[in-house]
């Protein structure tokens, strides 16, 4: 029997499967199939997506791939450029499996080098580089058959952010919201719902492209934050708490206008699979 190893962890309750693969020798270019199967919560494990560790020197993804690379698939088999929790726990693996001290480590990702750092407390804090806000006018989101204006804010990634009166309002999110126009994202889009709970103080709720509606999103706290900060016109630097169904965590827009991200992370299961039933493998 020729056994796969596999581990799993979540980040606010955003759940990843972990696969080890240091040398990129195992998967090669990760199956999409592959993938599905493993994020399936019926026939595979469970997730909201794939975490693939690589050392940084054995990728061939990016130009930089850091000191570990993150291969990060969401749960469909499509691939995405980062991920806020995902990089939390993927940080946290690489810890407890020894392979890196308690010194900040940098993260390979499609959407550029993560600088994370382990805090006293248990948590990790991830630079998450600088926000883009492109010029993009007009952003209308739908679902449960009403509308909201929202802020297109790139993360390395694409969101919309639209503030609403109730969390409730925009119903289920297990399918993909609607945008107009459609053409500003062609790849498609995370949608962040928002309500404040007060100053500096915000809960949400996503649709993960490729996932659909997941417990968190951390580069969604991020986004949002951004959102929340312009409309109130915070001056940098300004820390707000994020609210999201798998918990909290907190994001501080800094002045040099780089967004550090700081929250939980666990690794709480690992085990094997028999090869035979591994699509792609």
């Amino acid at each position: 029997m020729s056994l796969f190893p596999w581990l799993k962890g979540h980040g606010t309750e955003n759940d990843f499967v972990i696969l080890p693969d240091p040398e990129g020798s195992v998967h090669g270019e990760l199956d999409a199939a592959l993938v599905r199967f493993l994020c399936d919560r019926h026939a595979g494990i469970g997730a909201d997506g794939v975490l693939r560790v690589v050392r940084g020197d054995k990728q061939s993804y990016v130009e930089d791939g850091g000191d570990w690379f993150m291969d990060y698939r969401n749960a469909d088999g499509s691939i995405a450029e980062m991920c806020g929790n995902g990089v939390r726990v993927f940080v946290k693996y690489l810890a407890e499996a020894g392979w890196i001290d308690g010194k900040p480590v940098r993260v390979g990702t499609r959407a550029g080098v993560k600088e994370v750092a382990q805090n006293d407390d248990g948590t990790l804090t991830v630079d998450m580089g600088e926000p883009r806000i492109p010029d993009a006018a007009g952003i209308v989101v739908e679902a449960n058959g009403h509308q909201w204006p929202a802020l297109h804010v790139d993360m390395g990634n694409p969101h919309a952010v639209a503030f609403v009166d109730s969390l409730a309002e925009p119903g289920n999110l297990c399918d993909q919201p609607t945008w107009s126009p459609v053409e500003a994202f062609p790849q498609g889009v995370n949608v962040e719902f928002v309500v404040r709970r007060g100053a500096r103080d915000v809960q949400m709720r996503v649709h993960e492209r490729g996932a659909g509606e997941t417990r968190s999103c951390g580069t969604g706290t991020c986004a949002v934050t951004v959102a929340a900060a312009r409309a109130a016109r915070d001056e940098l630097p300004v820390t707000y708490r994020v609210g999201v169904p798998g918990g909290e965590v907190t994001v501080t827009w800094r002045a040099d206008n780089h967004l550090e991200l700081t929250g939980p992370a666990v690794v709480h299961a690992r085990g094997e699979f028999d090869r035979v039933w591994l699509p792609g493998i």
